[in-house]
């Protein structure tokens, strides 16, 4: 949705509320419209990133319509509950073997959301979906918080506690991975053989506990701690059958300045991750990840329309031991280098256009990035780059009809025969339509 409020009359506000999905709950509890928390959900307005740093808590619950008359909004107090439906096709340019093309979605995703302010500075966004592909219910990205306010240095410090499933997505800003473009994506498409840790590999597999300030609406920090939980897995952990499984603790970090000057919005700053890891058991031989990451965000309004940039540079390395020692990497240390670009214009609340490039590149390992039809490297080499297109309509603001158009340059390490089978890297662009339904 869209932010047509300039940001510098907004952020002496934004000491007031927060917020982190497009989830109508949270907009019956507030009484405001979606495109006062999102300029294009789940993209948070300054509004809606101190709704989320408050803790999902607004006290005020009524509203004024257009005639000028007052309602309570009691909904939200007795049903904090949201539905989204999301409802695609897929095309491919070249069919992946043995399958037919257009692969429809219906529903390619459906998720219930328990959201809004439970109690007095506690209040949390819980999400259940169902995947088209999985055919069942599951866990998806959860964040409970506690916060609350004082001084710290005569300046205003906000804080709080987090409790969540996945790093990063805590974070109030969309330059970080769990709430980075592209808001909605293919589920058929074919994925890089290999990507950082922190993009989403950890995601509903761990459970963290940690905390978060910002101090004089300027400085952010935060620390989550994470551990091992494998949903669907049997308890305790025995980590059979698990890629990763966490060795004591895996620290997320994360640290972010926000300015305004006149009409613009910057924020910078780093993140990451660093975790010690047993694949498929909870003792023996570690593999090592550690994650260094940069990102920025920028916004300007022009009136009631709304450029955005972000940016994000993923450095891994890794020590591989037990995968070297297991014969499943041809050497221990491995490095990526993983960076995206993505630029959306917002007119007004009903257009949005956005162009991303993304890049990926990596040492070569012809056991860990192997050969294989479709999915692996000719060449040993995880190197991917490619860019997206996507055009959205939003003809009310809980309705999204979306294309998107994904090109790759190169993929596994090549352009052409990428995979040892004779697919290039062009034939897993994809052209994706979806209807996206929140209510």
């Amino acid at each position: 949705m869209k932010l047509i409020i300039r940001m510098g009359a907004v952020l002496p506000f934004v000491l007031t509320v927060q917020y982190a999905h497009a989830v109508p709950s949270f907009a019956r509890q507030t009484g405001l419209s979606c495109n006062v928390c999102h300029s294009n959900p789940p993209e948070l307005t300054a509004f809606g990133r101190n709704f989320k740093l408050k803790g999902y808590v607004l006290a005020n619950t009524t509203a004024t319509d257009k005639v000028g008359t007052t309602k309570d909004l009691l909904l939200s107090k007795y049903i904090p509950l949201s539905v989204m439906v999301l409802l695609s096709n897929t095309s491919f340019q070249a069919n992946q073997p043995a399958t037919q093309n257009n692969a429809a979605g219906f529903p390619q995703q459906l998720s219930i959301f328990l959201a809004g302010g439970f109690a007095s500075h506690f209040g949390g966004l819980a999400q259940i979906t169902y995947t088209h592909s999985d055919d069942h219910f599951g866990m998806d990205n959860t964040d409970l918080r506690y916060a609350n306010q004082g001084k710290l240095g005569s300046k205003d410090w906000e804080y709080g506690i987090t409790l969540n499933n996945n790093p990063t997505v805590e974070d109030l800003w969309n330059s970080t991975p769990a709430w980075g473009f592209p808001w909605i994506s293919t589920a058929s498409g074919v994925d890089p053989i290999a990507s950082p840790i922190i993009q989403g590999a950890l995601g509903q597999d761990v459970a963290g506990v940690g905390g978060y300030s910002m101090w004089n609406n300027h400085l952010y920090t935060a620390l989550t701690l994470y551990r091992s939980e494998h949903a669907g897995a049997a308890t305790p952990v025995t980590g059979t059958g698990q890629t990763y499984n966490i060795s004591g603790v895996a620290p997320y970090w994360r640290a972010a300045w926000q300015q305004t000057w006149g009409s613009n919005y910057l924020e910078v700053g780093t993140y990451g991750i660093f975790m010690n890891s047993f694949p498929g058991a909870v003792s023996g031989p570690e593999d090592q990840y550690v994650d260094p990451s940069f990102d920025f965000q920028y916004e300007r309004p022009f009136g009631a329309n709304l450029l955005d940039l972000h940016g994000t540079y993923i450095y891994e390395k890794s020590n591989l031991d037990a995968t070297y020692l297991a014969q499943g990497a041809s050497t221990a240390a491995n490095h990526l280098n993983t960076l995206k670009l993505d630029s959306t214009y917002h007119w007004t609340n009903k257009f949005t256009a956005t162009g991303t490039i993304f890049s990926t590149t990596g040492n070569s390992d012809p056991l860990l990035n192997a050969p294989a039809a479709l999915t692996g490297s000719n060449n040993g080499k995880p190197d991917t780059t490619g860019y997206t297109a996507q055009f959205a309509f939003w003809p009310v603001q809980n309705i999204d009809l979306n294309l998107n158009y994904t090109g790759y340059l190169k993929f596994n390490g090549a352009s052409s025969n990428y995979d040892g089978a004779n697919r290039n890297a062009s034939d897993n662009n994809t052209v994706y339509v979806a209807l996206w339904l929140n209510f």
